[in-house]
């Protein structure tokens, strides 16, 4: 799947269609979390919770790229920038939760986390077909489909969890996705933070050939 990065004018969400799909997606996602926190808490999921913190985040995430769209390079790179930082934080809160959940480990209630998982699974899958168009951007856009892209493979995750609980009879399969998922947040942020770094740097560079110019031609007067 192409960044998109190395486009020389990649697309900065400037679309009125765009943000009327943040906007869908940012309601979903909300509703996503609300499901599966109550769910994962009620059927003793740490795969559901793990996937709930995805939801927020996503929500969090498409509500700061709407306010971030259309200003200038380097406030788009940050906000970015902000958003990797908070999902590398997600990521090691589901690492350090579910290794507390291995000394502490009670069997999940896998109809549940099968019930919700596939109602999140449609959640993410609406979100994913509206954003599908938008996956290659700077890095404020690029932050949106990488988020929404991990919530459909979390989804389908915890659903093949659920399965595998049930025929195993035990609670490890779901500690296994948990870690994925935390693996997938840390992957995803680091892609997120190096080209959110990269914009950054190009826009402190345009900033200084700007102002050299101008320094140049005052001087030339």
């Amino acid at each position: 799947m192409s960044a998109g990065c190395g486009h020389e004018h990649s697309f900065d969400g400037m679309d009125d269609a765009y943000k009327r799909r943040l906007v869908i997606v940012t309601i979903l996602n909300l509703l996503g979390f609300a499901i599966e926190m109550s769910a994962g808490a009620l059927s003793g999921s740490q795969a559901l919770k793990a996937d709930a913190l995805d939801f927020l985040a996503d929500g969090a995430t498409y509500a700061l790229s709407l306010w971030a769209i259309g200003r200038p390079l380097q406030v788009r790179a940050g906000a970015a920038f902000a958003k990797g930082l908070s999902l590398v934080a997600i990521g090691l809160w589901i690492a350090g939760s579910t290794l507390y959940q291995v000394f502490y480990m009670g069997m999940p209630e896998p109809h549940v986390m099968s019930i919700v998982g596939l109602i999140a699974l449609g959640i993410n899958f609406v979100s994913v077909w509206l954003l599908m168009a938008y996956k290659d951007g700077d890095a404020n856009v690029r932050s949106v489909w990488l988020c929404s892209r991990n919530d459909m493979i979390g989804n389908i995750a915890v659903v093949g969890a659920a399965g595998a609980v049930a025929v195993l009879g035990n609670g490890a399969p779901d500690l296994i996705v948990a870690f994925i998922m935390s693996a997938l947040f840390l992957s995803s942020a680091g892609q997120i933070l190096r080209q959110s770094a990269t914009e950054w740097q190009r826009a402190r560079s345009g900033e200084a050939v700007t102002h050299d110019h101008e320094h140049d031609h005052g001087h030339s007067h």
